[in-house]
């Protein structure tokens, strides 16, 4: 049960989450180039700029063949074994309906709790999974802002969410 978060306080609905069953989500998010791309979509590189590189590169070293979905399937499945992952954490807030009173979200952990806006935890990034392993030692899980203000100093060991 330790690996079992729950989502309480004033939502209209309790939620049980388990991080086990995130690597199979289609929402899960690479840690190791999420931030990455992030900052390159604040700093203003407009499709048309993006295309535009495309379709410089395929003029000087000619187009790519696609892989074949058997070396697709490998490509993914070591990604899935040696990937680190997360997960946003706004649909399972949005999912608990907090109510309207609530202003603050409460992050369990077992040295201690954290307290951030309830903005601020529509940001965030539960990470569930680094190297290909799941966080045993300091998890079930980290939280890291979307910003990546914190992104080599996640919040670690995170039990639980109140809402408040």
């Amino acid at each position: 049960m330790k690996d079992i978060l729950e989502i309480k306080g004033k939502v209209q609905f309790k939620i049980t989450l388990d991080p086990g069953t995130w690597i199979f989500d289609d929402r899960k998010v690479d840690l190791d180039t999420y931030f990455d791309q992030k900052q390159a979509e604040e700093e203003g590189e407009s499709y048309e700029e993006k295309m535009s590189k495309y379709w410089n590169r395929e003029i000087q070293e000619g187009s790519i063949a696609p892989p074949t979905l058997k070396s697709e399937r490998k490509f993914e499945k070591v990604k899935l074994l040696t990937g680190s992952f997360g997960i946003p954490f706004a649909p399972f807030l949005n999912n608990a309906q907090p109510l309207p009173e609530a202003e603050k979200i409460i992050l369990e952990r077992e040295n201690g709790n954290i307290e951030i806006p309830l903005e601020s935890g529509k940001n965030l990034i539960l990470g569930f999974s680094k190297n290909g392993k799941p966080l045993k030692e300091d998890g079930p899980v980290h939280g890291y802002f979307s910003d990546g203000s914190n992104r080599f100093d996640p919040i670690k060991g995170i039990i639980g969410f109140i809402i408040d």
